[in-house]
């Protein structure tokens, strides 16, 4: 086992093999925080986005903040009972994509899939740069550095799912449920605090909020209403990863549907309980909270500006340590685990980005690597092209969440929507040919169900869409167009790849003859293969040619040629330009033209070395030609290969170098190089 062998079973584990994949399915305790620590985490960073709305017309508008707060707990619980119901008519892992595709059409399902693979990017990229900022708030180095800590961070994660979904769920369970621990906690220990009257203030409870210059005075009612619907789509940033488990039910013990219909719904309690206990906290304590590239509006008491160094802390933080200020391990747990989770919540998008690629790879939408699983059964190229492209967004936006927020959301309700309407769809036709009461009155409630979905995700989409464009949901929009137009055209090439290979009478129609040549530089051992594996073919015409770009070389090649007496000519193609892959292209080409119903049959001699700075110090004709021929109708190109001692120096002792004399195969045993 060579050194990259060994390095990749220390990182990766040992290789599991495709009997095992049973094995990797999960529990619903662990499926919890596999598919649903997005969603969870999100509720650590969605209220500070409400408030940062609300905070454009000072603190008076802090007062619609807990009404927001259940708008958005409402929206979340109605897709949680629809996707229950997808996760049990379509457990194939497909989610949306498939919900899409097998009701409203391809060109539906392929806007689904382009939603949800920008979606799954920007899950890892905020997730992980929110995470990155909460630390930095404790963590002074990090500060200024926080693009490079995330995109290292990014790294670590994929290496951890290259491991296994199984692994990486263990991995995780801990803090995603000490993070969920963490905030119900603070909650009820807030509530009794407030309820016995000893609830402190956050921080900036004293700091008064100057409006935006866009919304001084007294807001017009129009004016109002499009304020909160920001902060309201920006809540809904709490939404993200709810679809998760819809695409990750193959992965679930079975029952699979059963289990991942219980896990949706204890995601959506957990969640919008985490959620309304924050919101709630944050208005009886009176908090403050900007964008944080606009502190200068954060202004002390008596309206004298704060200091340079202010450091705002998120909103998170500064309820954890009012809520505990007797206790400060209490408040660094909140913080610890709220910043873990940040990070590992991107894993939801390492779980449901692979298999969505494998699926569409199976379609054709995209390339086959995608569908390829690694030696530890993880779909390893999709988790390794959703790393790159994460980390492309983090070094493009600097890692800065208010900015990546503004790019979220509205991939997720393309999908909620179509998915939706798919359903809708789905209900309907089954309901058409169904006969039994019972039956026919299930899908008469799962179809009202998807119905009042699609209504609620609707009217948020359109909400969504209408604040956040010009905000930088244009650029979401052009990547999933982008998305879009890559699987038509992948889509296009496979077809018609499949068409022009598909198999007819006239192939099987052998060629009139075969004329083989064998390519000489010198007479050694890998030319001496090549004439013998050529004779053993028995060709039509068989004949050895060698380009001459030297006189004297050329001259002693057809010495020593005819010194071995072979009963075969060779043929001399002159190059005044000391080119070796043109001339034999031609001489190629025009025996095959000459001879339109036969084939070219080209044998070339290689050596094969085994290190690899022995690549540089050899040239590389060989690879050069055969790109070069592959490309020429009628021409096979035949590689005979000889193994040089470095390339077998690592093959086990019983290992048999075959040699060729007379066209005659003989086998010499022992190890080459002792």
């Amino acid at each position: 086992m060579g050194v990259g062998d060994v390095s990749k079973r220390i990182l990766l584990g040992r290789k599991l093999r495709s009997s095992q994949l049973g094995e990797t399915l999960l529990p619903k305790r662990i499926a919890l925080p596999v598919f649903a620590s997005d969603a969870l985490s999100s509720v650590a960073y969605a209220p500070d986005e409400v408030f940062i709305m609300l905070s454009l017309a000072g603190a008076s508008a802090y007062v619609w903040s807990w009404k927001i707060g259940i708008a958005v707990a409402l929206v979340m619980l109605t897709v949680v009972l629809s996707y229950r119901q997808n996760v049990h008519a379509y457990p194939s892992g497909g989610g949306d994509y498939e919900v899409a595709t097998v009701n409203l059409g391809p060109n539906a399902g392929i806007t689904v899939a382009s939603a949800l693979l920008v979606d799954y990017v920007l899950t890892v990229a905020v997730s992980i740069s929110s995470g990155v900022q909460n630390a930095a708030s404790a963590i002074g180095f990090i500060s200024g550095h926080e693009a490079t800590v995330a995109t290292i961070l990014v790294i670590l994660l994929a290496a951890v799912n290259l491991r296994g979904v199984r692994e990486s769920g263990t991995f995780f369970a801990i803090p995603t449920y000490g993070f969920m621990a963490a905030i119900i906690g603070m909650g009820l220990f807030g509530l009794l605090q407030d309820v016995t009257g000893n609830l402190n203030p956050v921080e900036s409870a004293d700091l008064t909020v100057l409006p935006d210059a866009g919304h001084q005075g007294d807001l017009t009612q129009l004016g109002l209403i499009f304020l909160l619907a920001r902060a309201f789509s920006s809540g809904c940033a709490a939404l993200t990863g709810v679809e998760a488990i819809s695409n990750g039910v193959p992965a679930f013990r079975r029952p699979k549907s059963k289990n991942a219909a219980t896990t949706l719904l204890l995601l959506g309690a957990i969640a919008i309980t985490m959620l309304m206990s924050i919101v709630l906290l944050a208005n009886r304590m009176s908090l403050k909270y900007v964008d944080p590239g606009d502190i200068d509006r954060l202004r002390n008491p008596d309206g004298s500006r704060l200091p340079g160094n202010y450091d705002q802390h998120t909103v998170v933080a500064q309820l954890a340590r009012a809520v505990f200020h007797d206790f400060t391990p209490g408040f660094y747990f909140v913080v610890a685990m709220t910043g873990i989770i940040l990070v590992l919540a991107a894993n939801t998008a390492f779980n449901g980005f692979p298999v969505l690629g494998s699926i569409l790879a199976r379609d054709g939408f995209a390339p086959r690597a995608l569908g390829s699983r690694g030696d530890r059964l993880a779909y390893s190229n999709g988790i390794l092209f959703l790393a790159v492209l994460a980390i492309v967004l983090i070094q493009a936006f600097n890692a800065e969440t208010t900015r990546l927020i503004q790019l979220y959301i509205v991939g997720v309700f393309v999908s909620f929507n179509l998915s939706q309407l798919g359903m809708i769809r789905h209900w309907t036709r089954h309901l058409k040919t169904e006969t039994d009461p019972a039956v026919r009155r299930h899908m008469q409630r799962s179809r009202i169900i998807n119905a009042f979905g699609l209504g609620m995700t609707a009217v948020v989409f359109v909400v969504v869409l209408l604040t956040k464009f010009l905000a930088g949901a244009w650029i979401a929009i052009l990547a999933m167009v982008f998305f879009f137009i890559l699987m038509r055209s992948i889509r296009k090439h496979y077809d018609r790849v499949e068409a022009e290979l598909a198999a007819g009478d006239e192939d099987k129609v052998m060629p009139t003859r075969v004329h083989a040549i064998v390519l000489v530089s010198k007479l050694h051992k890998p030319t001496l293969r090549a004439l013998a594996f050529a004779r053993a073919t028995r060709p039509n015409i068989l004949e050895a040619v060698t380009v001459s770009v030297d006189d004297e070389s050329t001259g002693r090649l057809l010495q020593e040629w005819d010194e071995r007496n072979f009963d075969l000519p060779l043929k001399v193609l002159h190059s005044p330009y000391r080119e070796l892959v043109r001339p034999v292209v031609d001489y190629a080409s025009a025996i095959r033209k000459s001879n339109p119903r036969g084939v070219v049959a080209v044998y070339i001699p290689e050596y094969v070395v085994g290190r690899w700075w022995e690549q540089f110090l050899h040239n590389q004709t060989a690879l050069r030609l055969k790109g070069r021929l592959l490309f020429t109708p009628g021409v096979m190109v035949i590689s005979v290969p000889y193994q040089l001692r470095s390339s077998i120096e690592h093959k086990p002792d019983d290992w048999v170098r075959p040699s060729y004399r007379d066209g005659v195969s003989s086998r010499r045993s022992g190890q080459i190089g002792r």
